[in-house]
């Protein structure tokens, strides 16, 4: 498995829409700015097709350190949970298929 970062990504759509670089960086940035921006302010981002991201809050609890079993206090917090779209949803198993060598369906 690759990791592909937020520069590769700009220069892939840079080259394929023949846009600057500088003008691709930009408008990424500013879409990624608006994301945290808005999970933020606890509001849900829906990409049909491709899915959602909504802030999810944890209540505090108590943990234990696994090295010296001490118990700990664990604050409540929030985190950022994303769920899969169809269209991601069909291309992935799609490619799981095809890596694992079964026959595709007909749908």
């Amino acid at each position: 498995m690759a990791t592909i970062t937020k520069k590769e990504l700009i220069d892939r759509i840079s080259e394929k829409t023949n846009q600057k670089r500088v003008v691709v960086k930009e408008i990424i940035q500013t879409f990624l700015d608006d994301i945290i921006e808005e999970l933020g302010q606890d509001n849900r981002l829906e990409f049909r097709d491709f899915g959602v991201f909504e802030c999810k809050r944890r209540a505090a609890r108590v943990a234990q350190n696994p090295k010296t079993l001490e118990r700990v206090s664990v604050p409540p917090k929030r985190t950022v949970k994303f769920k899969v779209g169809r269209l991601m949803k069909m291309r992935l198993h799609r490619q799981d298929m095809i890596e694992s060598g079964q026959p595709m369906d007909s749908n």
